[in-house]
């Protein structure tokens, strides 16, 4: 069966690295917060302005003045710090932050990304996307595999206008997880139940199956 978002977001969460600052984007990427491992501190960083974000609040939490770069009300670590986002963007820009999580539209499998907008589609703006991968050190991007068309978003080529090119490292979907390497997409881990077959049709892009690769654990 293919991975839910929340455990896509658990299998991201398996990335981080205890002391790392971590930017989260819109989507999926944002219930990675709910998922970081006992054990490890990592602090997350939102670009409207936050530094030390914690889960998402319960009801009785909920402060509609506190909300991540996507307008979700978000929780504050103690010891969390709030200011304008000149400031959260000159700590994106100096490479402060160590990973960045992302969602999608398309990745081509030399690693180039597109996620800001669809050609006829009114949109407000790149927004921070053009900041976080031109600087971030390290990128994983989280997406479903397909779109509602069902149609691949891991291709040769990006279709739609781009974020920005060469600069993602590895991509985990709803079938399973890809390091993008010289060859195109590298197949890591699968998820559970999902076959190659399948796999391999929903990936338009040049696509590399090393032998044993490993079911995913979530």
């Amino acid at each position: 069966m293919a991975l839910d978002k929340n455990q896509m977001a658990k299998r991201i969460a398996r990335e981080l690295k205890d002391g790392w600052y971590v930017n989260l984007g819109i989507g999926i990427p944002t219930l990675v917060a709910n998922h970081i491992p006992q054990g490890i501190q990592v602090t997350l960083q939102s670009e409207n302005g936050i530094l030390g974000m914690g889960e998402f609040p319960y009801d009785d939490e909920v402060d509609a003045d506190l909300i991540n770069a996507g307008k979700q009300t978000v929780t504050l670590l103690p010891g969390a710090a709030i200011f304008d986002s000149a400031t959260s963007f000159a700590m994106i820009r100096a490479q402060k932050v160590q990973l960045t999580v992302l969602g999608a539209m398309e990745v081509a499998d030399n690693g180039d990304i597109a996620s800001w907008k669809i050609p006829g589609k009114m949109v407000k703006g790149m927004g921070g996307a053009m900041d976080l991968v031109a600087s971030a050190q390290n990128i994983i991007v989280c997406m479903m595999h397909t779109n509602k068309a069902g149609e691949s978003k891991l291709l040769k080529r990006c279709s739609l206008p781009l974020t920005g090119v060469g600069c993602v490292k590895r991509v985990l979907t709803d079938l399973g997880l890809f390091e993008v390497g010289p060859e195109g997409f590298i197949l890591k881990e699968c998820a559970p139940g999902v076959s190659m077959e399948e796999i391999r049709a929903k990936t338009e892009g040049r696509l590399v199956v090393p032998q044993g690769v490993k079911e995913m654990v979530v």
